[in-house]
């Protein structure tokens, strides 16, 4: 069996501090003053001119850390960590259907503010007993996690982000099972005394539920029927500014199925613009929202 061989970190932060078998053999000042000038290298780097322009982006995955280096420097503080799912949605919307909204709602949401991007969007969220399945985890494909692995990661990621310097970090989720677990760990980052402040924002999620008001007061749209498939207007509208695929569009046109609880979706281009009309709308309540908790 292959060994594996577990590297000290300090390898890994000071690469030139063991780049020679005879570093081990150095008196304790040679090996710091290695050390010292390692460190010294690292401060280079990092004051180092950024070599070409960025490009125009709020998702943190898709910067460099050079441009989020300067971002953070001229003012783009706050930052959203934004928790999604991997579950059934019936029979037309793929499982990721949270975090397609979120690839929409994140972006509006950030620019928006004008002073925040998206981390990546966490898809992995409890969804039900795995052991003995219960909840979305009946159904096959839906992958859940433990509530305490789920809070561990949301800290590990709200942590990192403060120790680069974000101020302001929040939390918002698309599916009702994650706000219990985004407001814990909220509460515990703040209760450390953090320099960065964490926000839960239920007001995000809350909207979800307040856009069917808004569809039928604004734009005359309402339901007429539930079919009870874990899937409604408000969803798949959304869904289809990010992806048609997602919910199937064409393979339901195909098959006489294009609506969803007695609204016909056959018309691409109508259904988009619903889906932009309640994404709008979310934003506009959760950037209101994110405002208030900043400011309090």
């Amino acid at each position: 069996m292959k060994r594996i061989r577990i590297i000290p970190l300090a390898v890994v932060a000071f690469p030139l501090l063991f780049a020679s078998p005879a570093i081990a053999q150095m008196s304790d000042a040679d090996r710091a003053a290695r050390m010292a000038e390692a460190q010294r290298a690292f401060q280079r780097e990092m004051a180092a001119e950024r070599p070409m322009d960025g490009i125009s982006t709020v998702w943190l995955e898709e910067m460099t850390w050079m441009e989020i280096r300067d971002a953070l420097r001229g003012g783009t503080t706050t930052v959203i960590v934004s928790t999604g799912g991997i579950e059934q949605n019936g029979p037309y919307l793929a499982m990721g259907k949270h975090n397609y909204i979120l690839e929409g709602a994140c972006e509006g949401i950030a620019r928006s503010l004008g002073n925040a991007m998206c981390a990546p969007i966490i898809k992995l969220v409890p969804e039900g007993n795995i052991d003995e399945p219960s909840g979305h985890m009946r159904y096959p494909g839906t992958i859940s996690v433990r509530q305490e692995t789920f809070e561990a990661m949301l800290t590990d990621v709200g942590m990192s982000l403060a120790a680069h310097g974000f101020t302001d970090i929040v939390f918002i989720g698309d599916s009702g099972g994650n706000q219990t677990g985004m407001r814990n760990v909220a509460d515990a980052m703040n209760a450390k005394g953090l320099r960065a402040r964490a926000h839960y924002i239920p007001e995000y999620y809350q909207s979800y539920t307040d856009a069917f008001t808004h569809l039928k007061d604004e734009m005359g749209v309402e339901e007429p029927m539930n079919e009870g498939i874990h899937d409604d207007i408000v969803i798949t509208a959304q869904m289809m500014t990010v992806s048609p695929e997602a919910v199937r569009h064409g393979q339901r046109l195909a098959a006489g199925n294009a609506t969803i609880n007695g609204i016909s979706i056959a018309d691409a281009h109508k259904t988009r613009m619903l889906g932009h009309a309640v994404l709008a709308f979310r934003v506009e309540e959760t950037v209101r929202a994110i405002h208030k908790a900043i400011n309090r």
